[in-house]
């Protein structure tokens, strides 16, 4: 029978977690440093939450009526035209129908709001052009795109053309594509050096090819990236047994241009050693129908099944027939589906499917 893995989650802090925020926090920082945010305050406005952008479009134009009614409240005041003060004969009004605060702010709630005049219908405009700037600026930034492009679950350690390879899925939601897309990754952990040195966060570049190359991916159906383990690789020392027990973070980076916006973004996902499954391989979700359509059957994107896999690389380069590996490993029996040439897979209608 078959087993069936999906996703699994891991207790570990990340630096990089799963939808791609970063954790990471910044102390004693000088308190002029801080200047550069009121500086660059465009960009604050930009990043800021959604909950404080509502919270600044009320309170901005609250607070500009409320200053302009105490000003038209302390005008009407000082000449005497409010309701109950003693007028001289021949008082000249400057401010009609004016008994209070309630009927001042009213006032400049009204000279704002309506046709307006003067520079007191300048600061609403440009208070309603800001904030409606923020706000379109919100709603266009590339990270929003990136929703819709998502990794697998898990990556897996298996054969691939003849070479032990990590393979990782990535697939666009979306019909439009991500052009110009680059894929790449960073192995994170911390290392000593030579001279005793502790190196928190130490990066090592991971490279991930797809058949089609590793640059200006035609990225309009889900891709598999494979990284080959070999003698350059840094998972070259590590086994089966050896991997749980390691700590790292395999930070994956997806770059590309928005082929409706022209706008760029990055997507990334990280993978901790819990993560990575040695000895399994991805069930295929690439089909087509009797009529000649290709269809992505995204239930199946992150679930894996085992196959026949060697116990580690110094295994493989020793013995690349397996006879010679890890008793477990012999025992194991390919039981995934080979899809090679997108072969027909007939898809029943019920089967919750993507068309492409």
């Amino acid at each position: 029978s078959k087993t069936f893995y999906s996703k699994q989650t891991s207790s570990k802090t990340r630096l990089v977690d799963k939808d791609g925020r970063c954790n990471i926090e910044f102390g004693n920082i000088k308190y002029r440093n801080h200047l550069g945010y009121v500086v660059d305050f465009w960009t604050t406005f930009v990043e800021v939450r959604w909950r404080y952008v509502l919270l600044m479009f009320v309170a901005s134009f609250i607070g500009s009526w409320f200053v302009f009614s105490l000003l038209w409240y302390w005008i009407a005041q000082s000449n005497g035209d409010l309701m109950g003060q003693n007028r001289a004969d021949g008082h000249v009004r400057c401010v009609d129908n004016m008994d209070g605060l309630t009927t001042a702010f009213l006032y400049s709630l009204e000279t704002q709001t309506t046709i307006g005049y003067g520079g007191r219908s300048l600061i609403g405009v440009f208070i309603n052009c800001f904030i409606c700037g923020v706000i379109l600026a919100k709603i266009s930034l590339p990270k929003k795109r990136a929703k819709t492009v998502t990794f697998s679950d898990t990556a897996v350690i298996c054969l691939n053309k003849e070479s032990l390879c990590l393979l990782i899925r990535v697939a666009n939601l979306r019909k439009t594509l991500l052009i110009g897309s680059q894929i790449y990754g960073k192995l994170v952990r911390t290392t000593t050096t030579a001279d005793g040195d502790t190196v928190i966060l130490d990066q090592v570049d991971i490279d991930f090819v797809v058949d089609a190359g590793k640059d200006n991916l035609f990225f309009v159906c889900p891709m598999t990236l494979y990284h080959a383990i070999d003698r350059s690789s840094p998972f070259y020392e590590l086994s089966a047994n050896s991997l749980p027990q390691q700590d790292f973070e395999l930070v994956v980076f997806l770059d590309g241009t928005a082929e409706s916006t022209s706008s760029s973004c990055q997507v990334r996902t990280s993978y901790v050693p819990q993560e990575i499954q040695w000895g399994h391989s991805f069930l295929p979700i690439i089909s087509r129908t009797k009529t000649g359509k290709y269809r992505v059957d995204f239930s199946n994107f992150s679930k894996s099944v085992r196959v026949t896999t060697p116990h580690c690389a110094r295994c493989f380069e020793k013995d690349p027939d397996l006879t010679g590996c890890n008793a477990e490993d012999d025992q194991q029996e390919k039981s995934g589906i080979d899809n090679l040439g997108f072969q027909v897979i007939d898809i029943h209608d019920s089967v919750d499917v993507t068309k492409m």
